[in-house]
């Protein structure tokens, strides 16, 4: 992995691992002809330790909040849990920009198949928060097209004419990190 700048400086030295209180990964897609359908993941993890960031999410612990549509994305037609039960990512690149900005450049495993990604976002400074834990906040998002991955399943729209559901998928990574002792 290449780190562009040093690692002290993008990401304090140590070990961090994601707190599940305060961080999120979500989804979000077209649907209908322009409204966004917005998903999450409930069980996930991530680390960053000597300049390494890496994740997973349970594909079981997608939630929708309509249990026949979490059902649904957890068959084949969408993520198919029973064959490929977790979404992965690992960064082969950490880029903190001037401007504060940070560029990912990693490999997402979904549904069995590895693509190269390029994320973009943001590192906070670290904090120590209120009980004395060192804190360090990330957010990276990227979009991709979900056919890639072999996800496919869609249905006309009845309305507008062309597909009810969009290709392009945008993932969201909201982290908060805790200094591991």
């Amino acid at each position: 992995m290449s780190v562009i700048e040093s690692t002290e400086q993008f990401a304090p030295a140590g070990s961090w691992t994601s707190d599940p209180v305060h961080s999120s990964v979500t989804f979000e897609v077209e649907y209908a002809g322009g409204a966004t359908f917005t998903g999450a993941f409930r069980d996930f993890s991530a680390e960053l330790s000597g300049g390494t960031l890496a994740g997973t999410a349970k594909v079981a612990s997608v939630d929708v909040k309509d249990e026949q549509l979490n059902g649904h994305l957890q068959s084949p037609d969408f993520f198919d849990a029973a064959r490929f039960p977790e979404i992965t990512f690992r960064a082969t690149e950490l880029v903190k920009e001037s401007d504060g900005s940070v560029r990912a450049s990693g490999e997402l495993t979904l549904k069995g198949v590895t693509k190269p990604v390029e994320l973009t976002g943001r590192i906070g400074s670290p904090q120590t928060d209120p009980f004395g834990r060192e804190k360090l906040g990330l957010t990276l998002q990227t979009t991709v097209d979900r056919n890639d991955y072999g996800i496919s399943w869609n249905m006309p729209n009845q309305a507008g004419g062309g597909n009810y559901l969009g290709d392009d998928v945008t993932l969201v990574a909201n982290l908060v990190f805790a200094k591991q002792a």
